[in-house]
């Protein structure tokens, strides 16, 4: 009993890798590989080394709105509705041009970031309302498990990290950053933009090799969700193959179904040649239609038997020759024509027949 309860126990363990069609099924389900920080040091990345090449284009933009903001707009002292719009929509146009890039740069990256780690997979699965979702005991569960320490953890490296590279790049140029009380504008503007994208670099490629780090653990965490037991691929194995009682009526089905038209074709033979209480074999020859004599039923034992009843019923010769029923049951199937080497032999036998019937 206790041997059985121990079996029992390990065949429920999860242990196994998953099989193709759980990963399948899984992925339909909107559950992936994915670690959100490699998408999120993607995005951040490309934005800033779009602005670090960018830098020219957006410092023109900036210049250009501005400029244009002082000289055409500040000194109107009264407005009407159409002036109000007509520089609410040109201000909406300058804008785009310097933030639409940034957003588009953004947008692709997601989408690659995403395309990367698991491909294109359109489901709405997750969507679905799910009364799981919302069950106090479970969402307590997942805020006491390991997977919030490993993200509490990885919270604060990013923030240590992140924190100590700004930390360094204001630290190496405190000297440009005490300077810029005394510098114009424009050289201000041009030293803090210097300063911000050398930092968002650097924070991005630190995240980013977080992100390496998040990805190997959600690989991990994800192939151990997936873990299925032998029972569960037994079942599997089950239902996609099916019931094997199911099957086995089927196949019984089958062969009923063929035995029934294999028994409607004895009366149409010209000749049964049998064992004679072993072997049943019945042979079919048109000399106007065939090029050889086929075979359009054959058994043994009770087939055998029942062939021989119902070439009796219906008057069909029967022929003892023991050597060529058994060659013939053995090498030829139900339809096909008869091999040259028993041609002679086959022959023989239906010329006999035909005798035989001349004579009646």
């Amino acid at each position: 009993m206790l041997l059985r309860l121990d079996l029992q126990f390990f065949a429920g363990e999860k242990t196994e890798k998953a099989t193709p069609k759980k990963r399948q099924d899984s992925r339909k389900k909107g559950q992936v590989l994915k670690s959100q920080d490699v998408t999120s040091a993607i995005v951040l990345l490309s934005v800033f080394l779009f602005l670090f090449f960018a830098a020219g284009f957006m410092r023109d933009r900036f210049t250009f709105f501005f400029t244009h903001v002082f000289t055409q707009y500040v000194p109107i002292t009264s407005m009407d509705h159409n002036q109000t719009m007509l520089i609410y929509s040109e201000i909406l146009l300058q804008m785009a041009f310097i933030l639409l890039p940034i957003m588009l740069i953004a947008v692709v990256a997601g989408v690659a970031g995403n395309l990367f780690q698991f491909g294109f997979n359109f489901t709405t699965e997750p969507l679905k309302f799910d009364l799981k979702k919302i069950d106090p005991i479970k969402g307590l569960k997942r805020i006491f498990s390991i997977r919030a320490i490993v993200e509490l953890l990885k919270s604060i490296l990013k923030i240590s990290f992140i924190g100590t590279v700004t930390f360094l790049i204001v630290f190496l140029n405190i000297d440009k950053v005490l300077g810029l009380a005394y510098k114009t504008p424009l050289d201000t503007l041009s030293t803090i933009a210097q300063l911000t994208v050398l930092m968002g670099i650097i924070a991005s490629f630190v995240l980013l090799f977080i992100a390496i780090l998040d990805f190997i653990y959600q690989k991990y965490d994800y192939e151990k969700n997936l873990r299925m037991s032998k029972q569960d691929i037994k079942d599997e194995h089950k239902n996609s193959e099916g019931d094997p009682l199911i099957k086995s009526r089927i196949k019984q089905r089958q062969r009923e179904m063929a035995m029934r038209r294999m028994m409607q074709e004895v009366p149409q033979a010209d000749v049964v040649i049998t064992n004679p209480t072993h072997y049943a074999i019945a042979i079919k020859y048109d000399d106007g239609n065939m090029d050889a004599p086929i075979v359009v039923a054959k058994g043994v034992d009770f087939v055998a038997q029942k062939i021989k009843m119902i070439a009796k019923e219906h008057e069909i010769v029967m022929v003892e020759n023991r050597p060529l029923a058994r060659s013939l049951y053995d090498e030829v199937e139900i339809g096909d024509r008869i091999p040259e080497q028993f041609f002679k032999a086959v022959a023989e036998v239906l010329a006999y027949v035909y005798r035989i019937q001349r004579k009646i």
